[in-house]
């Protein structure tokens, strides 16, 4: 299980109430399946071995007898199978009954886990049966074994190392106290409910929810595996509802299933990592025990969805949403930065790109906030040697529409002058004829500030500042860079919100902007065209937002970005171009940080940042030999 994936299943296998031999057919059938698919963990319903309907036969002596031999035979069909399997049964210990989970490995039973709460209510009965969980752990023999039995119980896996399971059973889930909130904090990863869940209207959702929300609280993977239709019908129905989940999001579910499983991949590294990252996520390990799974590593195909763009919802309502509050934040963040200086004016740059573009939008809804005219706004255009009449047109255009103050100041005289005074050639067309450029457009739009009682509002996004694709002391510095924490792959998606919800006439030259390439517009123009494209030399926006997403936010090596990055741009790029460009992001985001050790302040929006003040402190000399050394090493 390379690179912390786990490869879990939920089975709800066909059942009869009662019949605990043609149980144990359905789970050895199910758990070879899964196995055979490559799963690590195979969970199984509450009671499955008995059915969770049998009631009062529960105390039949019939029934626990045949329970055992039922086991048996599981125990010998899975003894080559390196996979834990969790399977329900009833369990008798000190003249009472226990509804358990048994945790199985290599015909094992290596762990007794039962239920804490018993419900007694509604159409539940389950007291008249099983008795609570002890409140301590013991040590019992079972089937030849000295194994624990308890719920303080955690499974330790040594492949990958991240991988502790722990166990609650059903209702414990729907608790205020439930045990998985213990178990995590004991470092479960990964928390197992074998349930027998009936379904009546509305439940369904909620049970999700519940499930969704404590994977989420946890930082943890959740499999819930749900009782089959096979149950008894006399009061109740079951469906076979079952969910695999990660902190937070569902990565496989199914419902009115019978005689199947669903099948999903874990990251316990990323869980592990997400624990690191929040100081307030405590460890507490008294009173558990650890139970050691000695197991080998298996390969582990990856099937989970993995997105190209992390930053940017797939559904187009959601991404609508999440575009919307993303301008209200920025917006809410300027306005409240305005107020607090008693700024006049807010000046900014026009370029007729999509990040100045998105800039002037968050300004001028914050202006709207304020009740302040749009006239307050300065917009200035700054034609310069590798202008094009496109974007110089677009700039003006949505400079107007918007209602703002326009301003054309051509800068071509300024840096050949500049150029004069440092002996830097015309033809030479250096970083330091680019520079030139972008440090005459900041010192412009400064002055303007000053001289209107202003600030300058910063366009970068991002992406920008993860490759220091800036000019230091250029466009890298403003007043407050309203775009910081916005990736570029969101930033076309913003301006598209803003176009296709505008009713200001600024529609038709934002979508003008959208088909615009990308690029600062710092070398000549060819016969009127844009010659510098950004992505043709530093590459895709794409790929540097996927691997700036998985470093920063969850500290993944290059060899675990790659993996992932292979998977999702799938048919999109070979993986020789994702190895160079995840390459260059590595030397370019580590010999880079000194610009951003000293950004100027802008919002965060987003769960990634690179602020110096907010979630990304890193010295500016920091090696980056470690990385460098594994992306170029990178098997193709």
């Amino acid at each position: 299980m390379r690179d912390g994936f786990v490869k879990v299943a939920a089975a709800s296998p066909d059942l009869r109430p009662a019949d605990p031999a043609f149980n144990a057919e359905g789970i050895i059938e199910l758990s070879r399946k899964a196995y055979d698919d490559g799963a690590l963990i195979i969970l199984f319903p509450e009671l499955s071995i008995t059915g969770y309907t049998s009631a009062d036969l529960f105390l039949q002596k019939s029934l626990r007898e045949a329970s055992f031999k039922a086991l048996e035979r599981i125990l010998s069909e899975t003894a080559d199978m390196e996979a834990l399997i969790v399977a329900g049964f009833p369990y008798e210990w000190n003249g009472k009954l226990y509804n358990t989970a048994l945790a199985i490995y290599r015909g094992r039973v290596v762990a007794i886990i039962p239920k804490k709460n018993i419900p007694m209510y509604s159409e539940f009965y389950e007291g008249r049966w099983f008795t609570p969980a002890p409140e301590r752990n013991e040590m019992v023999e079972f089937m030849g074994s000295s194994i624990p039995f308890g719920r303080f119980t955690v499974l330790r896996f040594e492949n990958p190392s991240t991988l502790l399971a722990g166990c609650e059973i059903c209702e414990d889930l729907w608790v205020p106290d439930s045990p998985s909130v213990g178990l995590a904090k004991a470092g479960a990863t990964i928390i197992l409910n074998p349930s027998a869940s009936d379904e009546i209207i509305g439940k369904e959702e909620y049970r999700r929810n519940l499930v969704l929300m404590q994977s989420a609280k946890l930082a943890a993977g959740y499999v819930y595996a749900d009782a089959s239709s096979g149950e008894s019908t006399t009061d109740m129905v079951f469906t076979g509802s079952n969910i695999i989940a990660e902190n937070g999001t569902v990565l496989a579910s199914s419902s009115f299933s019978s005689g199947s499983y669903i099948i999903s991949e874990i990251d316990t590294d990323r869980l592990v990592s997400e624990r690191m990252r929040m100081n307030t996520f405590t460890l507490s390990t008294e009173g558990f025990y650890y139970v050691d799974i000695p197991n080998n590593e298996r390969p582990c195909t990856i099937t989970r969805h993995i997105a190209m763009h992390p930053f940017v919802p797939s559904d187009d309502r959601e991404r609508d949403e999440r575009c919307r509050k993303i301008l209200m934040l920025q917006a809410t963040g300027l306005m409240r930065r305005i107020e607090a200086s008693h700024s006049r004016k807010a000046v900014i740059g026009l370029s007729g790109g999509l990040d100045s573009t998105l800039a002037l939008l968050v300004t001028s809804r914050a202006f709207e906030m304020l009740g302040r005219p749009q006239t307050d706004i300065i917009s200035v255009t700054m034609p310069c040697f590798g202008t094009t009449n496109r974007t110089k047109s677009n700039a003006e255009l949505l400079a107007r529409a918007l209602g703002t103050t326009f301003m054309e100041i051509d800068i071509r005289e300024s840096v050949l002058s500049h150029f004069r005074d440092i002996g830097q050639a015309e033809d030479d067309h250096s970083v330091t004829y680019e520079n030139a450029q972008a440090r005459e457009r900041t010192q412009v739009l400064m002055d303007i500030a000053n001289k209107t009682g202003g600030m300058v509002i910063g366009t970068g996004d991002l992406s920008e500042l993860a490759l220091g694709w800036a000019t230091y002391n250029g466009d890298h510095m403003s007043m407050y860079g309203v775009n910081a924490s916005v990736p570029k792959t969101l930033v076309r998606y913003l301006v598209r919100y803003a176009a296709d919800t505008s009713d200001n006439g600024s529609s038709p030259v934002l979508y003008d902007i959208l088909a615009t390439p990308v690029s600062p517009e710092l070398l000549p123009a060819e016969d009127g065209e844009i010659s510098q494209r950004t992505e043709d030399i530093v590459g895709p926006y794409e790929l540097h937002d996927f691997f700036l997403y998985y470093m920063v936010r969850f500290g993944f090596s290059p060899r675990k970005i790659f993996r992932l990055a292979s998977i999702a741009f799938d048919g999109v790029y070979d993986k020789a171009v994702i190895k160079k460009w995840l390459a260059a992001f590595v030397r370019r985001f580590f010999s880079q940080q000194f610009k951003r050790s000293c950004l100027p302040d802008g919002p965060k929006v987003g769960t990634v940042t690179l602020s110096p003040r907010s979630d990304w402190r890193m010295p500016s000399d920091a090696s980056a030999s470690l990385w460098t050394a594994e992306a170029e090493a990178l098997q193709i």
